[in-house]
């Protein structure tokens, strides 16, 4: 499959994280999405019925994020491709979950978790 959708930077607050303090203050996690799906069916048809809305997929996503806490950011990113699955028309996705504020005593640009998972 050579056609995406990309929906990257998304970003919402969650309370993930192994520690106590994770939970309870919260921090800014944001989100990578790539979709492989045709299509050629909304390209010819011009109707967003035809594809995946991204609106409602950013939703959905920032809902996983702000929803129950889990403690890897694993198990994050794979909470949010079982919700691109989910899209009968995606035969593949792509998820990155960053962690920009990861609690690492040194200085680092991101943390980051990226998984594929295809039907």
């Amino acid at each position: 499959m050579t056609d995406r959708i990309a929906l990257t930077g998304l970003r919402a607050r969650g309370r993930h994280g192994v520690y106590d303090f994770e939970r309870a203050e919260g921090q800014d996690f944001v989100v990578d999405a790539v979709l492989e799906l045709d299509l050629a069916p909304a390209a010819r048809s011009d109707e967003v019925t035809d594809t995946v809305h991204y609106g409602e997929l950013a939703q959905q996503l920032v809902a996983v994020v702000t929803g129950e806490p889990v403690n890897l950011i694993e198990t994050l990113a794979d909470r949010l491709l079982a919700v691109c699955l989910a899209e009968p028309m995606v035969a593949a996705a792509t998820i990155t979950v960053h962690k920009p504020e990861a609690p690492i005593p040194h200085t680092f640009a991101d943390v980051a978790v990226t998984m594929r998972r295809t039907r």
